[in-house]
């Protein structure tokens, strides 16, 4: 009966879960390439992943709709950005203690240019930042059935990127460059998750998969919006030489605080569709890329948003 509960709660949380934000400029894209919480590699033993996101956050919103830049007069009260040109890494160490217990790091680095014309301004001010960002461990647990195929997560966001970045060009250079689209918030968070994956039949996997991200203090005036991401996806595994996936990615985050904070331009909920392949080179490599596309934005105030993301990865079992 517990095992029951648990299982349901897991897809009932990753389907109607609000969806978490981490600040969409901030954030790389919500794929879900934790390949262990999806049941890959269950054996004991280090794995690494090292994954690329690029994507053009370059379509300005508000609320569900687009904003049609063309029909602003410059100066306004308001800040309207143009575009957040993203080329992220990120390199996940894995490892897996035993059946029951794992644990992970991930250490993201962000390659970002960014350009706005702030309030009061006709011109455009840039920016370019390229630095570590904030590092993720993470714990797991799985061992409440026979199968296993049930886990919590467990651990924290640590405060390791920067947050001093300032404009390069334009009427704005010299002055301190949003927070929320600074490599690192500045705050450590308490990460909470739990996922459950198995076999839908002979040839069909799923998973489904929530991780709430709750900040535990502010740090210059700045605390980034809590947030839940929520995944559900499937892959077909009857063939040898290729696996195709399709994942659901959702994510929802409430509105940044304090004095450094763009209160009105920050929180939003969005859902992608992710369809990929995985492409096994070996027993123990693999390359794999998907293309993520949005299927619902909503989003507060005026903030930027990507069309499409392309991720590609590696991983390598020792």
């Amino acid at each position: 009966m517990l095992i029951r509960k648990v299982s349901i709660g897991v897809a009932l949380v990753a389907l109607t879960a609000p969806t978490a934000g981490w600040a969409c400029s901030s954030c790389g894209c919500s794929l879900n390439s934790d390949w262990s919480t999806q049941g890959h590699g269950g054996e004991p033993g280090l794995k690494i992943d090292f994954r690329f996101d690029y994507f053009n956050q370059d379509q300005l919103r508000s609320g569900t709709g687009k904003v049609d830049r063309g029909s602003i007069a410059f100066p306004t009260d308001r800040e309207i950005q143009q575009k957040t040109l993203n080329r992220n890494y990120n390199l996940t160490l894995d490892y897996t203690v035993n059946k029951d217990w794992g644990v992970s790091a991930s250490i993201p680095y962000f390659d970002r240019f960014h350009t706005t014309i702030v309030d009061g301004d006709t011109d455009i001010s840039e920016s370019k930042t390229s630095s570590l960002g904030d590092v993720r461990v993470l714990g797991r647990y799985q061992g409440f059935s026979p199968s296993r195929n049930i886990g919590i997560q467990f651990g924290l966001k640590l405060p390791t990127g920067s947050y001093d970045n300032n404009f390069r060009g334009g009427p704005q250079e010299g002055e301190l460059l949003d927070r929320g689209l600074q490599p690192g918030t500045g705050t450590t968070d308490l990460l909470l998750g739990v996922y459950q994956f198995g076999a839908l039949s002979r040839d069909w996997d799923y998973f489904a998969q929530a991780l709430f991200q709750q900040p535990l203090n502010s740090k210059r005036d700045f605390r980034p919006g809590a947030g839940v991401n929520a995944n559900v996806g499937v892959r077909y595994v009857a063939y040898e030489s290729f696996i195709p996936h399709l994942q659901l990615n959702a994510r929802a985050e409430k509105r940044e605080s304090g004095a450094e904070a763009d209160v009105e331009n920050s929180g939003a909920t969005l859902v992608y569709l992710s369809p990929g392949v995985t492409v096994p080179l070996g027993h123990s490599f693999n390359v794999y890329g998907f293309f993520q596309v949005p299927v619902y934005q909503r989003v507060n105030g005026y903030q930027l948003e990507p069309r499409y993301t392309i991720s590609a990865g590696v991983t390598y079992a020792f």
